[in-house]
């Protein structure tokens, strides 16, 4: 019963790609030209007065997440790449200053350990620590743009002692519902136009741009959650059958740790694996690819993978991940009516200097 609750490493480095999808703008929808960063895996740490184990030897820290708060909230002050390794970008505004974004869009792992929490009902530390750096606020310790929170295995995974086995993924989920739900008589901190309580997937429209957050991934029905796939259909044909842009965040992708499997004989985990998924299986990308079939989907964001930043396709669709965000990663994405632009960044210093490593742009009118 349900409760409340390889391949693809291809275009990692510089590089711009133009394509054309197959659906054209439609001339009904409202223009569009926004900026946006899209993070993922914050893995905020802190447990009691320090940290949770392995934290601080795999750079999970508190100094590490001020880095990066401090370079997303200058980004503004930058401009557009030309160049990388000696590369021109081609991005459209190459060169030119960054507009202040319209938000910070989190691609899961907010927490390392499901909230912070202890055996004993109390609020999650990590959950605070997130909150204190990654809800928008004043002062160099806080972001200073609107953040639509998403939700990974890190969050959701682990079970709490029977028989309250949801205690922790009831608190991370009801943070998501505090800051994004709409309702009569409560004000979410960050309103979204449509949201699925079953699954915790929402929507929201910035102009003639249509974005879709899937939490750990669009279709999941694991750990007390439905699947949004319903949802999501009568999302898309409310919002988004005129033609206009979709973006589409969650947590799992198409990168090789994504993909894993059980390898019974080597006891593991892995590509060639013939067993159970590690994370989702490929009737459950089919079945999402499906549900976006038909739309103009001009990207999907994911997390999930640390180390990598990636820009790749599958199929049709063009796949982005930053590094994780305690490593300092960000996309920094642009849309307008008619084009999209993706540069790909992390944290350099700890005055909000950033580098690039990967750029795409395409062209979709």
């Amino acid at each position: 019963m349900l409760t409340r609750r390889s391949l693809l490493r291809q275009g990692v480095g510089a590089g711009f790609a133009m394509a054309l999808p197959s659906l054209s703008r439609a001339a009904t929808f409202p223009a569009t030209d926004v900026t946006f960063l899209v993070i993922n895996d914050v893995h905020a740490c802190r447990f009691g007065d320090g940290l949770s184990p392995n934290c601080q030897q795999e750079g999970k820290t508190d100094a590490n997440l001020l880095r990066h708060i401090l370079a997303l909230n200058s980004i503004h002050h930058q401009t557009w790449p030309t160049e990388i390794a000696g590369k021109p970008t081609g991005l459209t505004l190459a060169g030119q200053p960054i507009a202040r974004p319209h938000g910070v869009i989190v691609c899961g792992d907010v927490t390392d350990d499901g909230g912070g929490q202890t055996a004993e009902f109390a609020e999650g530390s990590q959950l605070m620590q997130f909150s204190h750096r990654y809800q928008q606020g004043r002062g160099t310790d806080h972001i200073h743009f609107p953040v639509y929170v998403g939700l990974g295995n890190h969050d959701l995974d682990q079970d709490g002692r029977p028989p309250q086995t949801d205690w922790y993924r009831d608190e991370l989920r009801d943070y998501v519902q505090m800051n994004h739900k709409p309702s009569v008589f409560f004000k979410p901190l960050v309103p979204v136009d449509n949201y699925d309580e079953a699954s915790d997937n929402y929507s929201w429209n910035w102009g003639g741009l249509h974005l879709i957050q899937a939490q750990r991934y669009g279709g999941d029905n694991t750990k007390g959650a439905a699947s949004s796939l319903d949802w999501m259909k009568r999302d898309l044909k409310t919002y988004a059958s005129d033609g206009r842009p979709v973006v589409i965040f969650q947590h799992y992708g198409w990168d090789q740790f994504s993909l894993e499997r059980w390898d019974p004989d080597k006891k593991t985990f892995n590509l060639t694996g013939s067993g159970n998924p590690h994370w989702w299986g490929e009737s459950e990308r089919q079945e999402l690819l499906a549900t976006l079939e038909g739309y103009n989907v001009i990207g999907i964001f994911h997390g999930h993978e640390h180390d990598t930043p990636m820009a790749y396709k599958v199929g049709a669709l063009d796949v982005f991940k930053a590094k994780a965000a305690f490593m300092g990663g960000f996309c920094l994405v642009r849309v307008t009516s008619n084009t999209m632009d993706v540069a790909i960044g992390e944290a350099t210093d700890n005055s909000g200097g950033v580098s690039f490593s990967t750029a795409f742009s395409k062209r979709f009118a």
